[in-house]
């Protein structure tokens, strides 16, 4: 499959690395292709810039946010939640029209410092603005409740043995987002209906940043128990 993977931070980074080892066609996309190819210091998480990342993933090509997009059969949103709807305005809603949008983000507001706000939540959230400003995009929410390294290897926490929740309105695009998942090792996927329960999985995270916080490790996930 042709997917791109919107941002080039530590969730971009992570996702298109497997997405690439599963032997997808990954494209990353970013802003400015040139500028993050010069970057040359770590970024504000401590992550070696990317072209060092770049050079252990050569398979994974670079491209700007409409190239990327335009390529690809499937498209996935790992920027930061405040940049998103620019992002995906660059990327083009034409270059979206049809296509499967994964949404991972998360709308996290970090101009107060830390642990962060949410800068919407209760009677919104971020994927379904998504949605409104790209109505010819099929939105789909997953992957935001847990750190980048469990969405692609989920073994790493209690052997896999937790829950992974997706929201959307177009039930085949969902389908095809739970196979996805089940190819990074997600057994215990739960369909939490259409795309306003995304407001749930996005108000988790307050509840998962605190957990973080007192656990001292983000290494942990929720285990939805029947």
């Amino acid at each position: 499959m042709k997917i791109a993977v919107l941002g080039t931070g530590t969730v971009g980074r992570t996702v298109a690395a497997k997405l690439s080892d599963l032997g997808h066609d990954v494209v990353v996309g970013t802003r400015d292709p040139q500028a993050t190819r010069a970057r040359s210091e770590p970024d504000a998480m401590g992550n070696p810039p990317f072209p060092v990342w770049h050079t252990e993933h050569p398979a994974v090509r670079l491209a700007s946010f409409a190239e990327a997009a335009d390529q690809a059969d499937l498209v996935i949103n790992a920027t930061g939640g405040t940049g998103s709807l620019d992002a995906l305005t660059q990327a083009g809603a034409a270059n979206l029209t049809g296509k499967i949008l994964l949404d991972i983000s998360n709308p996290l507001d970090f101009s107060r410092g830390f642990p962060p706000s949410l800068f919407v939540k209760d009677t919104d959230s971020l994927a379904e603005q998504i949605q409104r400003a790209f109505p010819d995009a099929r939105v789909v929410k997953s992957l935001n409740t847990m750190t980048a390294a469990l969405m692609v290897d989920p073994a790493r926490v209690a052997g896999g043995d937790h829950s992974t929740f997706v929201s959307g309105n177009d039930e085949d695009a969902k389908r095809e987002v739970v196979a996805l998942l089940g190819s990074l090792g997600h057994t215990d996927v739960i369909d939490l209906g259409d795309l306003s329960t995304a407001r749930g999985a996005e108000m988790l995270m307050p509840v998962w940043l605190r957990l973080m916080g007192a656990l001292g490790t983000p290494f942990f996930n929720f285990k939805i128990v029947r």
